[in-house]
């Protein structure tokens, strides 16, 4: 029904969880695998060598992005206070480069979060670019590829055929469980914040 639109729609999802580092919340490996089911489907308008094609270019486009952002804003992130940049985040993907060195690119893009980080963490860290771009087409590709062909098989299951719908419905709400998680921490986390800040004395005299 929305013919090509449909693949452009999803490039920029996917170019933007990698690209983007104010867009980790993005459901990067659950889409991928809803994708890939819904492929599985006769007669479904998504082809999966169409989706393997694209959805690998954004993710590829996206790291390379993402790094050149963090190459040109350089070291000084770490100690600016940037409200459109999480600072725990950018220091928790810090520490995983610190202990797995380029590779980080590579096993970030299975890792939620991270992924969205790692090569912009490179990029600061100037990472040698063709260094950074083997990992980053290879990650693209074991991540694309895995993410949507695990659907396509878990779509062709004759019980998950029979209740695709509703399998497809689950799998979207369990997509969204750590984002719907981490605004209910955010929101208790400022309200015991602002219990334990204690009232001013106004007392009159």
């Amino acid at each position: 029904m929305l013919g090509p639109w449909v693949y452009v729609l999803l490039f920029v999802v996917v170019f933007c969880e990698t690209g983007l580092v104010v867009m980790p919340f993005l459901p990067g490996d659950s889409l991928l695998f809803t994708l890939g089911a819904v492929a599985a489907v006769d007669g479904s308008p998504l082809k999966l060598s169409m989706l393997l094609g694209i959805l690998t270019a954004a993710a590829i486009l996206g790291d390379a992005v993402n790094y050149g952002i963090g190459r040109r804003l350089g070291p000084k992130v770490f100690r600016a206070d940037r409200r459109w940049l999480n600072h725990n985040h950018l220091v928790q993907t810090q520490n995983f480069y610190e202990r797995h060195g380029g590779k980080t690119i590579l096993l970030a893009r299975f890792l939620p979060i991270i992924r969205t980080f790692a090569p912009f963490v490179a990029g600061v860290g100037r990472m040698n670019y063709a260094r950074f771009a083997a990992f980053n087409v290879s990650g693209a590709v074991l991540w694309v590829v895995a993410c949507l062909l695990a659907g396509y098989f878990f779509g062709n299951i004759p019980v998950v055929k029979r209740n695709f719908e509703a399998v497809i419905v689950g799998i979207v709400l369990v997509s969204m469980l750590p984002l719907l998680i981490r605004l209910v921490s955010a929101k208790f986390k400022k309200r015991r914040l602002h219990d334990s800040v204690p009232e001013r004395n106004t007392g009159e005299v």
